[in-house]
């Protein structure tokens, strides 16, 4: 059976291929707009899933004596805070702001993760608590001159350059760098995907 990433992100592409699962990539491109009264993990399963069923039903239209043999997974990263859900920011002044709001305190990851199957749809999240240091506006600056926080939700990169400042974590790292690795290989048997 063939696996579709329905994901553009080479964080997500390392770890899938880290964990020995050939796929290929076929990005969504959908708009993400959360509802309202929408809570953050629904936010994030349902934005998952409609990766999922957009690039299956693309697939499907192009290539439907093929739509026995495919499992899409579809994948979406929140960052929450508070009342804020923080997806990835749209310039630097954003990133800034993101980066103000996690300084010093706790936040949430979820990362949303729909596998879709002919016979089959299965949708499930992670949450991951991330303790972060304290940001000086200095580092903040520094940190966005990099580019590093343009594509990540919550401006940082947990595998990179901002893990200076993370002082611990509760739950899956893979979770926080874009994609719940057991997770996914859970689903992935409990469904027959290979």
């Amino acid at each position: 059976m063939t696996i579709v990433l329905a994901s553009a992100s080479p964080r997500r592409q390392e770890l899938l291929i880290n964990a020995g699962i050939e796929f290929v990539v076929r990005p969504a491109n959908i708009p993400e707009v959360r509802l309202p009264d929408e809570s953050p993990k629904g936010f994030a399963e349902r934005m998952a899933q409609e990766k999922a069923r957009t690039i299956r039903d693309n697939v499907e239209a192009a290539h439907p004596q093929n739509e026995n043999s495919l499992a899409v997974l579809g994948a979406d990263t929140v960052v929450v805070i508070g009342n804020h859900v923080l997806g990835k920011p749209t310039n630097f002044g954003d990133a800034a702001r993101m980066l103000r709001l996690l300084s010093g305190r706790e936040h949430s990851v979820i990362t949303g993760v729909c596998l879709s199957g002919e016979t089959f749809e299965d949708v499930r999240s992670e949450t991951t608590i991330v303790y972060f240091g304290e940001l000086s506006e200095s580092d903040i600056k520094s940190y966005i001159k990099t580019g590093e926080p343009m594509d990540k939700a919550g401006a940082y990169a947990i595998q990179g350059m901002a893990s200076r400042w993370i002082s611990k974590i509760e739950g899956d790292y893979n979770n926080v760098v874009g994609l719940p690795v057991d997770l996914v290989l859970l689903m992935l048997r409990e469904h027959g995907v290979s």
